[in-house]
């Protein structure tokens, strides 16, 4: 073993085994922080300024979630291994083999928020910073998954606290898991809400989201430095990686929508 080197703590990926149904600790990530953020968003609606209520907060819930099962699950698809899956197209369905990507997610979670904000008739700015100030709840829990499931390790790394992954060779590697753990989930947590709970004006709406959208593009493109970039993919244009390459136009988008959700309220001269 290579000095200072961790070994991975041998952790199974099922919590509980029930005959043929496993649950399973990545699945539970998932479960967890969908009701804590359901449980948070219901509280944070009863601030003034809001005008969603914890009753479209039931139904939104719903919609986030096939957003993030659908789209995740697409993304991965489309963005890391489309020749596989073309060739290979029930394996689409075999989600519970892993492989789910976040911008994909996204890009699922977008387009449930439009699709609710249009049948409820509310701001569609609104439904989204609700859902952005309590998603990297769900992050953090995911990428700790990430970890005890042993994928999606970081580059190889001489640094005392890297970790020999079973599955990745004999060096020992960045926990770069952990890394988003702590980026974008707890800190990028306590940057929306710092947002989130101050007191708000209609004219506001989409600043959480663009905060979000900025913190997390630049939380991800900064970890992809320490991650090891999926072998299918390798480096892309520029050296860079799926995952930063995906990341530029989500800061972008999150600039422009922060920008404009935070320009100077105009008074009316009398």
């Amino acid at each position: 073993m290579p000095f200072l080197a961790i070994p991975f703590p041998a952790i199974d990926p099922v919590l509980v085994q029930l005959g043929p149904f496993a649950i399973r600790w990545y699945a539970l990530a998932y479960i967890t922080g969908i009701v804590v953020g359901w449980t948070l968003a219901r509280r944070l609606v009863q601030r003034p300024g809001w005008v969603i209520d914890g009753i479209a907060v039931d139904d939104l819930v719903l919609y986030v979630t096939l957003g993030i099962i659908l789209g995740g699950r697409l993304g991965y698809v489309l963005f890391y291994q489309p020749e596989w899956y073309l060739t290979h197209p029930v394996e689409i369905l075999h989600v519970w083999r892993g492989g789910m990507s976040f911008h994909g997610a996204l890009i699922g979670i977008i387009t449930s928020l439009f699709l609710f904000a249009w049948k409820r008739r509310i701001p569609v700015l609104e439904i989204g910073d609700i859902v952005a100030a309590v998603g990297p709840l769900g992050l953090f829990l995911g990428r700790i998954a990430n970890f005890i499931n042993g994928e999606l390790w970081g580059r190889t790394s001489d640094v005392p606290w890297a970790v020999i992954f079973p599955g990745a060779g004999p060096l020992p590697r960045h926990p770069s898991q952990l890394y988003e753990a702590v980026l974008e989930g707890l800190v990028l947590f306590l940057v929306v809400q710092l947002l989130a709970w101050r007191p708000r004006r209609p004219e506001q709406r989409g600043q959480i989201g663009g905060a979000f959208l900025c913190g997390y593009a630049l939380c991800r493109f900064t970890v992809e430095f320490f991650r090891e970039p999926d072998a299918q993919l390798g480096y892309l244009l520029g050296g860079l990686t799926m995952g930063q390459l995906l990341s530029l136009p989500m800061f972008l988008g999150g600039l422009i929508l922060f920008a404009i959700a935070s320009r100077p309220v105009r008074v009316p001269a009398r």
